[in-house]
């Protein structure tokens, strides 16, 4: 290393691997680096990945601090989501179609489609009228919306629980990616993520993210290394659908609903190596390929860059050490960084709790109370006879359901646990957890964080997640049981 001291106000950009392996720090500046990078990255490895077990229930730091905001604001929380929901659908209105060009409200608004204000207003009517349901014995909701297979799952399970991820993820997300942990693992890792998946080595903290806290923090992570230059518009697309998995945490009860707790570890670890498999299919083929390796800024990523990054090399250890010394010595301190992460969380906020509401309760409204998902379901009873999947004529409806939410194929296999051939249940909660893609969470979150993939693009992606999974899953469950 070099003891030229670095003069931080050039114009290199530290989210260049390039321009960071450039920078020449003296052994002191070198040091300092090091030891913000050890001690910041120990936090977050602390808080989003090493698993606690208080008061009987084990989870991340991440899950019991959301979650204690949770139950610490209760009904006050229910009612404050609320009012926040129902002043963005108003002031969506107000802000697309009335308010004056470079007013703030107008530019909060201004990148939604005409039909996004008509989407929080219903957000709001769902969300209103569960509160009031909830909360007064006098009131009394439309079953349709307030019951537990639609509003009663998504506001309390999902609403409330994103309300809380994103500002709670917002302040120990710099630590995570600010200070050189995310350099380090992506050096360590570029060699075998590029020609598998096509994609950085950094990749991997967000599919670690999602296992271990949630797929809503996974996007986030996703789409905040998007605009800041560090992904381009085919890598964040690429990472969003494809490595933001259902939570350990969620598919514990996944599994324990379709009655197969004793096989976690089997259906758990198998779902996991087949979502990856799953993958090295999703980016070859299109949407996926056909998006442009182009960053937010506008730059495009070179050949060189992408050869660079699959090399594997002796040194590659070192390279993610000076990188991550660099990160961490070239970043903001602690509170700017913090600071800057919930005015970014905060932002999104409303939009993602509004739509979430919104198109969570709808899909499954549709779902549940109309024959639509039974009506495509027949489409795949012929594929999966054709594999050999047991009670196939019992399990289709569930194949296409989990667009809706990944939790409702299956629930509709509930209360037939007892009778379906454990293939078929293993099948159809595989099924749910390769999938990834769902209107009611992860979708809404990659629209309202404007990530570069439209609705249509996330929708082909699920059929064709589903398609390239049948296979894969019925002989991994014939293998398996």
């Amino acid at each position: 290393m070099s003891d030229t001291t670095m003069n931080t106000e050039t114009n290199v950009d530290v989210n260049e691997p390039n321009d960071l392996d450039s920078l020449r720090l003296d052994k002191r500046s070198y040091k300092i680096g090091l030891l913000k990078s050890i001690f910041f990255t120990a936090i977050a490895v602390i808080v989003f990945f090493v698993p606690f077990n208080i008061g009987g229930k084990s989870d991340v730091l991440f899950g019991f601090i959301y979650n204690y905001f949770i139950k610490l604001f209760g009904s006050f929380g229910l009612w404050a989501i609320t009012g926040v929901i129902v002043i963005n659908a108003f002031a969506s209105f107000y802000g697309k179609f009335v308010a004056k060009e470079g007013s703030r409200l107008h530019e909060y608004f201004e990148h939604d489609s005409v039909f996004h204000p008509f989407f929080y207003l219903l957000g709001a009517a769902y969300t209103v009228i569960y509160t009031l349901h909830v909360s007064f014995d006098q009131f009394v909701g439309p079953e349709w919306i307030v019951g537990g297979a639609t509003g009663g799952t998504v506001i309390p399970a999902i609403v409330i629980g994103v309300a809380w991820i994103i500002p709670v993820g917002a302040f120990f997300m710099p630590f995570l990616l600010s200070y050189g942990g995310i350099d380090f693992v992506g050096s360590i890792l570029e060699p075998l993520m590029r020609p598998i998946f096509k994609v950085p080595g950094k990749s991997a903290v967000d599919a670690i993210a999602s296992f271990v806290s949630s797929s809503s923090m996974a996007v986030i992570i996703t789409s905040k290394l998007y605009k800041t230059n560090i992904y381009t518009k085919r890598e964040a697309s690429v990472i969003a659908t494809c490595f933001s998995a259902v939570s350990v945490g969620f598919a514990v009860l996944v599994i324990k609903t379709a009655g197969l707790s004793e096989h976690f570890i089997k259906v758990y670890f198998s779902s996991l190596l087949i979502a990856f498999i799953i993958t090295i299919f999703m980016v070859r083929i299109p949407p996926l390929s056909k998006k442009p390796n182009v960053y937010f800024n506008g730059r495009r990523q070179t050949k060189e860059e992408i050869v660079s990054e699959s090399k594997f090399e002796l040194g590659i250890f070192k390279k993610g050490i000076d990188r991550a010394a660099k990160r961490a010595y070239t970043a903001e301190n602690i509170f700017k960084e913090i600071s800057s992460s919930l005015i970014d969380g905060y932002t999104i906020l409303p939009k993602v709790l509004t739509l979430l509401s919104a198109v969570g309760i709808t899909g499954l409204i549709v779902a549940e109370y109309t024959p639509f998902f039974h009506w495509v379901g027949m489409l795949f009873i012929p594929i999966l006879k054709i594999f050999a999947i047991p009670n196939a004529a019992e399990i289709a409806p569930s194949v296409p359901v989990g667009i809706a939410e990944m939790f409702l194929p299956v629930l509709l296999i509930a209360d037939k646990v007892d009778v379906l051939d454990i293939g078929a249940r293993y099948f159809i909660t595989t099924l749910s957890m390769v999938q990834i893609i769902f209107f009611s969470e992860t979708i809404v979150v990659m629209i309202a964080t404007r990530l570069p993939v439209k609705l249509s693009e996330l929708i082909i992606c699920f059929l064709e997640r589903t398609l390239i999974g049948i296979p894969i899953i019925a002989l991994s469950m014939h293998i398996l049981f």
